[in-house]
């Protein structure tokens, strides 16, 4: 499974666009549509620039790795849309956090339901709860729940 056109507008949409690298609520440089690493494994540094269209390559690029981890951490069969708002999760939060996550237990216990609760408990950063994840872990649990 690959991630769909859901996947890139919900990471999309959260992340937002930024030209030049900046410091995320988390404390990590990030820049375009929330890369903090280039394809060439080099961090994203203050000072960076880009285009849109580098972004976007950027974007997918991640994506992938994102929905590669989804693929190889989930032992249950998901729906597109299921999959799509776990590489989302991914992609904001990296493997490990769904990795050893309650979220990922459930899910390959075949407690679809219980899973999608858990997208909830994911709204930290920098120690802080954020209105942003909040709102982004909201948009990942309805997608997950969508037939």
């Amino acid at each position: 499974m690959e991630p769909s056109l859901n996947a890139t507008t919900l990471v999309s949409q959260f992340e937002g666009y930024s030209a030049t690298a900046y410091l995320c609520p988390a404390g990590v440089m990030t820049i375009g549509y929330g890369t903090t690493v280039y394809p060439d494994g080099t961090k994203v540094k203050g000072g960076d620039t880009c285009t849109e269209d580098q972004a976007q390559a950027w974007l997918q690029h991640d994506l992938s790795w994102a929905g590669e981890a989804v693929a190889r951490l989930v032992k249950v069969d998901l729906s597109q849309n299921q999959f799509d708002a776990l590489t989302s999760f991914v992609y904001n939060l990296g493997a490990g956090a769904l990795q050893g996550s309650t979220l990922l237990r459930m899910l390959n216990g075949g407690a679809y339901d219980l899973a999608a609760a858990q997208f909830q408990f994911w709204v930290h950063g920098g120690g802080k709860i954020l209105p942003g994840l909040v709102k982004r872990r909201a948009a990942e649990a309805a997608l997950f729940q969508e037939a």
